[in-house]
């Protein structure tokens, strides 16, 4: 269970930012993860009073301030309008609606973990995360980054033709993913992420043009083979490497065929 000291509310963006930098010290978001952890911190920062909880659209973009909740995410008739209800696929058997009420994108964007969901389908769309310090940064980058002391204060997707399915394995509902396995067409280019390997998830493009030509069972399952044979997994309570590869495959190939569907 974690422990602090001091809890502040932070007026200003620039008050988290700066009481952040401070050592032993962490910004709270919906602290659904954080909670469950044993640290004890000097100071606990809240940005919930900073306007971070809004849903924001315009013809070019979705803006997604880092406190929103995964529940509202989830029933956003324009967010599963646009992506297919990948949305809603990735985001519903994440523990229960009780703590989808509570847990925030930001959050859940930010920790990068790798039973992520969250973080799966998102590096599928054309995203970018928002710093307060750092600026703009795509998805796929952020990914791949070092944890520091800068905070997320929204997360940017670009309105751009875009067709996306998403599917994931479990051993039984709202337990947490064995694999996680986004796929998408956007702008003519296929992105396909998988996750909970057990790692973070990363994000493969169609490199050797397979699908050029379009998908078909024999493309699908051309690229799915392909696919399972650089993606690197590993073992723990959820699932072996070996099994985790097989579902590479399995899903994959599934969400091509989805995919091809809805062209």
């Amino acid at each position: 269970m974690i422990t602090f000291q001091k809890y502040v509310k932070a007026e200003t963006l620039e008050e988290a930012y700066t009481l952040n930098q401070a050592k032993n010290c962490k910004i709270a978001a919906g602290m659904m993860w954080l909670r469950l952890g044993k640290p004890n911190y000097n100071t606990v920062i809240d940005i919930s009073g900073l306007g971070l909880n809004k849903i924001e659209e315009d013809d070019e973009q979705y803006r997604i301030g880092a406190m929103v909740s995964l529940r509202e995410l989830e029933t956003s008739k324009s967010l599963n309008d646009y992506t297919n209800n990948s949305i809603r696929d990735a985001l519903k058997d994440i523990i229960g609606v009780q703590f989808r009420n509570m847990a925030t994108v930001g959050g859940s964007i930010w920790g990068r973990f790798g039973f992520s969901d969250v973080l799966t389908v998102f590096l599928a769309l054309d995203s970018y995360v928002e710093l307060y310090k750092g600026g703009i940064v795509s998805m796929a980058e952020f990914s791949k980054m070092k944890y520091d002391k800068d905070i997320l204060t929204n997360i940017i997707v670009k309105k751009k033709p875009c067709k996306c399915v998403y599917s994931s394995v479990r051993i039984q509902r709202t337990d947490f993913p064995v694999l996680t396995c986004a796929t998408s067409i956007i702008d003519g280019e296929y992105k396909t992420v998988i996750g909970a390997r057990s790692g973070r998830a990363r994000l493969y493009s169609d490199e050797n043009a397979v699908l050029a030509d379009g998908i078909t069972e024999e493309t699908a399952s051309l690229f799915a083979k392909k696919l399972a044979s650089h993606v690197p997994t590993s073992s723990n309570n959820r699932g072996s490497a070996k099994y985790r590869s097989r579902l590479v495959r399995v899903l994959t190939e599934r969400n091509l065929i989805r995919l091809g569907g809805l062209m």
